[in-house]
Parts: C-alpha cells; structure tokens; sequence
C-alpha cells in the first residue's frame, strides 16, 4: 500500500498535474487568440450589414433559389411552427420539402392536415441511395411545399431523400422543431452570391427558443428560460458559435455547420456522396469530408459561419436528455475523426489538416480525459497530500478562467455584436450564470463527453431519445 501511495505521490499525479496545467494554459491562450479574432470579425461584419443592407438580395437577378429540406422524425409538436416560420420567409424563390422519416407519432397526419397535402406522381431520381421512398404529396395550400414520407433511415437519410427529391441548386437543412429570423435565408445566402459561388457552405447561429414567446412560427419576444440548466446551454451557444465558430471560419478551418441550420452546394454535397449514414454526427462528418474533396482536388472553395442569421431550437430541459445529446455529439466528433484519421497532421490538406483537426482531437476530443482527470485530482490530491495547495490553487484558477471567464466574455461579445439580448437584467442574469459555470455546469458536461468517447470506443452508434415539448404555438 505504502508503495502505491509512493508511485502515485511522486509520478502519477505531478505527471497529470502538469499535463492539466499545460492543457488548461495552452486552451486559455488558444481560445483568447480566437477571441480577439472573433471580436474584430463580428463588429466589422456587424457594421457592414448595417451599411449594405441584405433586402437589395429579394429583387437581384444574382439570388440563387433555395430548396429547404427538413427531417421530421416524431416532430409533431414543432413541426407545424416550423413549417410556417419557413413560409414568411423574406427570400424571392424556395421550396420546402418535410421528410417525414418514418415517424411513430402523428407528424405524417399533421402535417398532411395542416398543409392540405394531396399525393403526387413524382418520379425521383436517386443520385443518393436512400431507404424506400413510399409516397410524395404536395401542399394544395402551399405548393412550393411538399413531403416525403419514407422508411426509417436516420436523419442522414432522410437529408438525402430531400436533396433526391430537391429543386434548385442550394439547399438548407433544418431541423423539425427549429424557428428561423425572417431574414435569415437571405443573410446565410450572402457570402455565396457574393462569392461568385466560391463559397460551398454556410451555417447560422443556433439559439436557445426555450423561454421565447413564439406566434405561428415567429419570435414575438426573446426571453431567458426559468431553467438554470437551460440558461447554461443559452451561454454555452454563445461561446461556441460567437468565439469557437466564428474564429475558425475566418481561416476557412470550420470543421462543423450545425445540423439545425446550413446551407450546402448541393453538387458538392453529391459528389461528396451525399449524408453518410452510419454515423451520429453526419453535420460535422460531411462537413469534413467536404473540406477533404476541397484539397483533393486543389480548389479554392470555401466553407464559413455567418453569425447574424439565427435559428431558434428547442433546448433538453432536464439533465437526462441533456446527457443523451452530450454524449451523442461526443461519439459524433470521434467518428469523424475516426473516419478521416488520415487528414490529421497531413499537410496534403493544408491548416484544416493542420491545424484545425488537431486542434478538435487535443482539446475538444481528448481534453475531456485530461480535464475529468485534473477535476479528480484537485481534492483527493489536497485530502492526501499528493499536491501541494499552490498547485491545486493554480489547477482550480485555469480551469475557471477556462470555463468561466470565457463565457463571461463570450456574453459581453454578444452584446457588443449582435445584441439579441438588449434587456439589461437578461444580460445580468447570463453574467451571474457564466461566472457559476466552473463549479457545477463544466464539471457535468466534461462527464457526459467522458461516457462518449468510452461508448464510441465501444461501438454505440445509438441516437438516443431526445423528446420535444414542443417550443411553437
């Protein structure tokens, strides 16, 4: 025993000590760089959309019309809110196509009700191999509205029925229970039209709805949810997509569009062989594998997140849920990884492969075992001695300023830039929550992530039951 207490006293935990503090440091200096970077980029993107404004983009010849493609599986309680948010739209030309992905609730007879749909004779063609298609209707109220209902095959399949059955050159993805602004198609378009379409891919801000009172598919008014557990997820958005996003897409180092919300060239998208099915994370994988037929074959196309254009999304209200979707994104980024280990470290495919995939494997895949280890270390090393108290101070102040600091600021940036949160006690309310979020939120998160990798490792492709209460009236 005494040996024991010996080894892991004199190498076991300074080796981890050192590895949490380097780890911790280097994230600190890593994250303050995108930031700055962050920070600069948005309130000059903020200034010249209010010099050039994006309704010049509903009578040019140069917009490009959009296919809106939205997977339903058991979405009955939003999917209507959805629908209608698509319908009032500001954007000349679109179409919406609902793909009811074999659902065991009443999405299909909802929407075939609300919509007025009546079958169709439409002959599809499978540029992308998809479970079997049973019928096609088209909405006699809405007819740039239809849907698919199909066999069950993921949501993966379900995408790619849509693209099968889609229109137009670009198309959007959302999610069945999403709310988007009213602008938003034409601020995600932007880039792309202006671009000359050298931009392939854009993704918007996700947002928290829970809280907001919505009317037919509209924001009517933004409000902070009851829930601290909500309340944390408003502020972890915030600090993904403001700082993490927005930094990586200004070097064209994005390695995820949101799933609830982008915009995809749909010939890339098919010559990149469309969704890929057996995977939990088929937003990030695609996105990756789109990033890989880019320095393949040495073009200069682009993939970038705006962060004005907002969709709003129904949030996991109790911690159950919230660890099936945490852990689910964690075997999703492993498998992306996974599949394209190749690329990591490979200057064949230029910063994306050095840069930021090794950046998701060290700190955003791996960094979870180094953070829970330093999380169990800092007790039991003070209760027994192992670590003097200097060092288990300095552990504890990285991982606050880690955890903490950075979303206080990913808060102020949001007031700085978008402002989607004018009232003064909202903003009170998220600081006094990002301060907390270190002692409690952080430590729970990093777990589930834990249980993630340990279940990729052991081949769980499982989604998970993530039930809706539904965020649309």
């Amino acid at each position: 025993m005494d040996l024991v207490l010996d080894i892991l006293s004199s190498y076991v935990v300074p080796t981890i000590s050192i590895l949490f503090i380097s780890y911790m440091s280097i994230s600190i200096v890593i994250y303050i760089i995108v930031f700055m970077v962050s920070a600069k980029d948005l309130r000059k993107s903020y200034l010249l959309d209010e010099q050039q404004p994006y309704q010049d983009y509903l009578t040019s010849i140069d917009t490009k019309p959009l296919s809106v493609i939205v997977p339903a599986y058991n979405e009955e309680l939003g999917i209507i809110g959805s629908v209608r948010s698509l319908l009032s739209m500001n954007y000349p030309e679109y179409e919406v196509i609902i793909v009811n992905d074999g659902s065991k609730d009443n999405t299909l007879d909802v929407v075939i009700d609300k919509f007025d749909m009546k079958p169709i004779a439409y002959p599809i063609r499978k540029r992308i191999e998809t479970e079997n298609v049973k019928q096609v209707y088209q909405s006699t109220m809405n007819p740039n509205v239809y849907l698919v209902d199909k066999a069950n095959g993921g949501k993966a399949d379900a995408l790619n029925a849509g693209i099968n059955l889609s229109h137009f050159p670009f198309f959007c993805s959302i999610d069945g229970d999403s709310v988007l602004d009213r602008n938003a198609f034409l601020k995600v378009m932007k880039p792309i039209i202006e671009s000359n379409e050298e931009v392939i891919a854009t993704g918007g801000s996700i947002r928290i709805a829970n809280g907001c009172t919505i009317k037919r598919g509209e924001i009517m008014k933004i409000a902070l949810p009851a829930s601290p557990l909500v309340v944390m997820q408003v502020i972890e958005y915030l600090r993904a997509f403001l700082i993490g996003r927005n930094g990586l897409s200004r070097f064209n180092l994005l390695l995820i569009i949101s799933g609830a919300f982008g915009v995809f060239n749909k010939e890339w998208v098919i010559k990149a062989g469309g969704y890929r099915k057996k995977t939990v994370g088929e937003d990030m994988e695609l996105v990756v594998r789109l990033h890989r037929i880019i320095k393949e074959n040495k073009s200069k196309k682009r993939i970038i997140y705006i962060p004005d254009p907002v969709c709003w999304t129904e949030a996991p209200d109790t911690t159950a849920i919230l660890r099936r979707q945490r852990n689910r994104w964690q075997r999703g980024l492993f498998e992306s990884l996974w599949n394209h280990k190749d690329m990591i470290m490979n200057p064949k495919y230029g910063l994306v492969g050095m840069g930021s995939m090794p950046f998701y494997l060290i700190f955003e895949l791996f960094g979870v075992v180094i953070e829970t280890l330093g999380y169990l270390i800092i007790p039991f090393g003070i209760l027994f001695s192992f670590i003097n108290i200097s060092t288990a101070i300095l552990m504890l102040t990285l991982s606050i300023i880690l955890g903490s600091f950075l979303s206080m600021a990913a808060v102020l940036l949001e007031e700085w830039s978008v402002n989607r949160y004018p009232s003064a006690k909202h903003l009170v309310i998220l600081f006094c929550y990002a301060i907390s979020e270190s002692f409690w939120y952080r430590p729970l998160t990093v777990y589930w992530r834990l249980e993630g990798i340990v279940q990729a490792l052991r081949k769980n492709s499982s989604w998970g039951d993530m039930k809706r209460k539904g965020i649309s009236q």
